[in-house]
């Protein structure tokens, strides 16, 4: 009886917590990795640093002096040394160190060991940048921070700098028209990309920017947020006469810029310009970011007169893609499908379109448009997007880089919520005033259901 109170007595609370913790590993894993994970990777990290770098050919022969230091003051054998490891710093999804590289090593080295070095220390994935010349980084990442997504708390958002999603390596990816003007983005139907468009335009409608919509679906994707948009077109009727619009307003601000250009002696070269940045913040227009939404519907056509329509707007959105960024007019491309077969002028556009977001497609080919020319590499990474992962996609840009990244949950009726709370941001652009969308005002507890009440009918 005795031993089977000690059993119970010391079995019980190691059982409970062998149980916590692999619950916790399974529903709460940002919880488990403080706890658990954190300390035990610290450790390995620490007792088998030099091992697991001589193990990944990642040591170098010693220096003479070391050599020499070594045989007088000691007998044991000069071994090879490994690059010199910085401070260890815990983050709440992993841990970062920096290391110094020895003479005749190079950042390939080290990426080149990267799944060794997360085998090696019980870690999710390690992920190897360039600091400096001669100095690394390794981030490890302590769990999938993709299964759910969680934000980084400290955001620190700009001026058409969106926080949109988190990458595989537990940092933030962000949005920013300014780095890169416009961007494709591809996805099949609930492939998360409606997501990643809403968190676009909830985080641009608090700052000062013109948003515009050109939604073919009759408007079904971006007419929930029309209490901020400042022009709205739904089929590609409309949409050809608001492209017109557009080119005049940037043919606008040129003659703005031209202007500003009339230089004489006495111009300080901080006044010279060439786009609307330059500019004194009183004569600086409004930045515009015109959101395409299925581009394929602009492009597909039945009758001659509808081809002629379609050239004429297709030339138009090049001609956007070309030189709206100097005049502060930015494209978000996005549609289901996007190849050459489109049309005369699909590949042109997209060589305009210089960030590439690509979520789960139908067909390699698409995936093939959108990474194909930047990042070969990344093609097959975006045809391996699982269907019970929406949200997850392929970002890359021109650089030649691109990594996973991953949209969080965003509700249609929270990102309408923001657009109402934000409607006063909407410029004042009386070009585009034709095109601004009824906001239909919602009933109120003091308006009464009927204009006139009813009387009861008397002989």
């Amino acid at each position: 009886m005795t031993d089977l109170t000690t059993l119970l007595e010391v079995g019980g609370p190691v059982a409970a917590l062998g149980g916590g913790a692999a619950y916790a590993r399974a529903k709460h894993p940002g919880i488990y990795w403080s706890t658990v994970g954190l300390p035990m990777s610290t450790v390995r990290l620490l007792s088998s640093y030099g091992s697991v770098m001589e193990a990944c050919g990642l040591t170098v022969a010693p220096s003479r002096l070391r050599v020499l230091a070594v045989k007088a003051t000691t007998r044991r054998e000069v071994r090879f040394v490994p690059p010199r490891r910085g401070i260890i710093r815990p983050t709440s999804t992993g841990l970062r160190v920096r290391l110094r590289l020895a003479p005749g090593q190079e950042p390939a080295d080290v990426a080149a060991s990267a799944e060794r070095l997360r085998h090696a220390w019980g870690v999710h994935a390690v992920y190897v940048t360039t600091v400096k010349p001669g100095v690394v980084e390794l981030r490890l990442v302590g769990f999938d921070v993709l299964r759910k997504v969680r934000m980084p708390r400290k955001l620190h958002p700009d001026l058409l700098r969106v926080p949109v999603a988190l990458r595989e390596d537990a940092t933030p990816f962000v949005r920013d028209y300014r780095t890169v003007p416009h961007q494709l983005t591809l996805g099949a139907t609930l492939s998360g990309k409606s997501m990643y468009l809403r968190h676009l335009v909830a985080g641009l409608a608090r700052q000062p920017v013109a948003l515009i919509g050109v939604d073919c679906k009759r408007g079904v994707e971006l007419a929930p947020f029309a209490p901020r948009l400042s022009a709205l077109a739904t089929d590609p009727e409309q949409a050809a006469e608001l492209l017109p619009v557009l080119i005049k307003e940037m043919e606008d601000r040129y003659d703005l810029i031209k202007a500003r250009q009339g230089i004489t002696p006495s111009t300080p070269d901080e006044e010279i310009t060439s786009d609307i940045w330059g500019l004194p913040e009183h004569e600086r227009p409004v930045p515009v970011v015109l959101f395409v939404d299925e581009v394929a519907e602009l492009f597909l056509v039945a009758t001659r007169k509808d081809e002629e329509r379609r050239d004429e707007m297709v030339t138009q959105l090049i001609r956007l893609a070309q030189l709206g960024r100097a005049a502060g007019i930015y494209l978000e491309v996005c549609g289901q499908r996007f190849g050459a077969e489109l049309g005369k002028g699909a590949t042109m556009l997209r060589a305009q379109l210089t960030g590439r977001v690509c979520h789960r497609v139908n067909d390699e080919a698409s995936a093939k448009m959108a990474l194909g020319d930047i990042a070969p590499e990344a093609v097959s990474a975006a045809c391996a997007i699982a269907p019970e992962r929406p949200g997850l996609a392929v970002a890359g840009d021109t650089s030649g880089g691109w990594s996973r990244i991953r949209t969080p949950y965003l509700s249609l009726g929270a990102a309408a919520e923001t657009c109402r709370e934000w409607a006063h941001m909407v410029p004042d652009l009386p070009a585009l005033e034709p095109f601004r969308p009824d906001v239909p005002v919602p009933p109120t507890a003091e308006t009464p259901g009927l204009l006139v009440w009813p009387r009861p009918v008397t002989d």
